[in-house]
This record gives C-alpha cells, structure tokens and sequence, in this order.
C-alpha cells in the first residue's frame, strides 16, 4: 500500500475514533441534528475503517509467514510459503478496496429528484415513447420502493406525453438515476404505419437533485408570477379560477409552469420545488465545467443533446452508447428491470473516478 493511502486511512480511522467518542456524550446525544450528523459520517467511514484494519491484520501475517519460512524447520517452513501467496492477493485485493472507497463521494447521492422527460422528434411517436419511458421509470421506482409524484404532465389524444415532470423519492434516487439524463431514441413501427416502415423518435430526460431553501436562495425580486387559468381536465374550476401559475426567473430566464392542482398556493409550492432544482443543477454544472472533465455525459456536464441509448423494438434490443453495452431483454427494461443498464454506467463512472483518483496521486507522488 502506498504512503499516500495509508495517510489517508489512518486520518479516516483517527476521525471514525473522534466520532465514536462524540456520538457516546450525552451532550451530543441531546442535540438531535449535531448526533445525526455525527453518526452519519461514522457509518461513511467505517467500510475504510475496516478495510485498513483488515490491511493491516493481513500485513501481520504475512511478516509471521516470512518469518517462519526464514526458520530453519522444513515443515513449518513448507507451510509458510503455501499461506503466503494467498496473503499477498489478500493484501494487493484490500489495496484496491480501499482506493474504491477513498473515491470521493458525490455530495447529492443520497437527494430525492425532479425527473423531467420531454417528447424530441418524431410527433406522437415520440411523445409515445416519452410516456413509455415514464412508465419505465415508475415501475423501476416501485422496484425501489420509492415515492413517485406527478408535479405536471401534458398529454396528447393518443395517449402520449409531450412532457411530465415528476418528483422520486427515496434512497439513494439521485445515485441511481442520474446517468440518465440525455437523449433516449426509439426505433420501432408506429401502429398507424401501414408500410411496416420503422420510424426514429427520441425523448429526452432531465434528472436533477432535489434542492432544498438552503442550497439555492432565490431573491423574491428576482421573480415575476403570472397566474392565468388552467386548461384541460379539472372540472368546474378549468378556466374560471385563476389557479396556474407561471414563475420566471428574471436574472437567468427559467420559466416554470404548474396548473396540476386546482389552489393557486399548491401549483406554486410545486412550481418553485420544480425552479429551486433547476437553478440548483445550473449552479453544479458550471463549478463542474469550471473544475473537471468528470462526469461527461451526466446531469450538470452540459452534454444533454448527446444520444445516449437506443431502443430497438425490432431487435429487442437496447443499447447504451456510452458504455459500448448491448442487451437484448427491450421489455424487460421497459417493465423496470433496469438494474444491469444502470449498474454498467455506475461500474463505468467509478472506474473513471478511481482512474483520476490514481492519476493525481500519482502527480501528488511525483
């Protein structure tokens, strides 16, 4: 194990020592926020707690293995040497866990999101594919056990959706969802082609962190508020009340519009729900387009026009061209089986970490 991983170890296992003690005061126990904070970072660092324990545990053998096979006992020695290659890959395996685990975290994993899907090219077909792809996703969340509202929709006659937008909640949403964000292309015969000719649509997706009040503070003067009345189903209140309401963002242009609800107060509490996270994703992606590279490809990388999947309906196929990854089970994703789709993207994402993680150590060695 280098120096510099073993530094960074031991000052996470001088911290998870520091932590165990506060969170056994009584003081702190009292204090609800403080002891939640506490005990958060203490189970973030135990895994590297117990990856450097295990290390070091396996190093001890390793030097007694040596040891003994340097003895002048044949037997003994014999042993040793049988134990000692199993040692070292345990050693060379623990090395490579810890490098994993020090991989900084993204902050916004474990936040609810705002999923915002819109119907691209291609007319009804796409905005076909557009309520597929929610119905997608809500069955993935019901595999989750997550929470899925619909903030606004605004559906076609065919049963399409030109746009929804929609909160899931739950844990580790963001983590899970937020390679997703892109443009999704369909290849498939509508059910109007009589020709059998396969047409091309795509949808895109958004998938933006929930913010809080705390992370972006919008001025009240920044805003300018329309109400105007609803349209569509709603019963007697559809265009005799004043409930929609339309919130623009002066200073950058955002434009958010709610008319869901039939009160007034309701669309706007979901309209500005809707404009903290968009003013919040805004925000990350231009530290991150300041700071790095990284994450090209995922919300807040600027790369939204970018084609990121294909689904083939002819070939029950769907392919993710970021990865290079090909898997024929179309219905299945469509159905929410999307663990082995997303999990390729995570597998990708950590590697790409762990490989700039390496990179500048190995500059910081240099």
């Amino acid at each position: 194990m280098t120096s510099q991983v073993r530094d960074k170890l031991r000052a996470v296992a001088a911290r998870y020592d520091e932590l165990s003690r506060l969170i056994s005061d009584p003081a702190v126990q009292a204090d609800q926020p403080t002891y939640r904070t506490h005990a958060k970072a203490l189970a973030e660092a135990e895994p590297l707690v117990e990856c450097l324990r295990e290390y070091e545990k396996a190093e001890r053998e390793l030097a007694d293995a040596r040891d003994v096979a340097a003895s002048g006992d044949a037997e003994l020695r014999a042993l040793a040497e049988d134990e000692m290659p199993a040692l070292q890959r345990k050693l060379t395996d623990l090395e490579e866990q810890a490098r994993v685990l020090l991989i900084p975290k993204d902050p916004n994993d474990d936040r609810n999101v705002v999923l915002e899907i819109r119907a691209g090219t291609g007319g009804d077909e796409a905005a076909l594919f557009a309520s597929d792809l929610f119905r997608m996703y809500s069955r993935f969340a019901e595999r989750q056990r997550w929470k899925v509202e619909v903030l606004s929709s605004n559906e076609t006659g065919t049963g399409g959706l030109k746009e929804v937008i929609a909160t899931v909640e739950g844990k580790g949403v963001y983590r899970r969802l937020k390679h997703e964000s892109g443009v999704h292309r369909v290849q498939r015969v509508p059910a109007t082609e009589a020709s059998g000719r396969i047409h091309t649509s795509t949808a895109t997706v958004a998938v933006l962190p929930e913010a809080e009040e705390v992370d972006i503070h919008i001025d009240l003067k920044d805003l300018r508020v329309d109400t105007f009345c609803s349209s569509g189903p709603g019963g007697q209140s559809v265009n005799t009340t004043y409930s929609a309401v339309r919130i623009t963002h002066l200073p950058t242009g955002v434009v958010v519009s709610q008319q869901d609800e039939k009160s007034q107060v309701k669309n706007r509490a979901k309209a500005m729900k809707v404009l903290r996270s968009r003013l919040y994703e805004a925000e990350l992606r231009r530290q991150q387009d300041a700071i790095a590279k990284e994450r090209r490809g995922q919300v807040g990388s600027g790369e939204r026009s970018e084609k990121i999947r294909t689904y083939n309906f002819k070939e029950n196929r769907i392919t993710d061209h970021r990865v290079n990854f090909t898997m024929h089970q179309l219905q299945d994703a469509l159905e929410g089986d999307l663990d082995e789709l997303i999990g390729q993207m995570e597998a990708r994402s950590e590697a790409d970490k762990l490989k700039a993680a390496t990179e500048a150590a190995t500059v910081q060695a240099s």
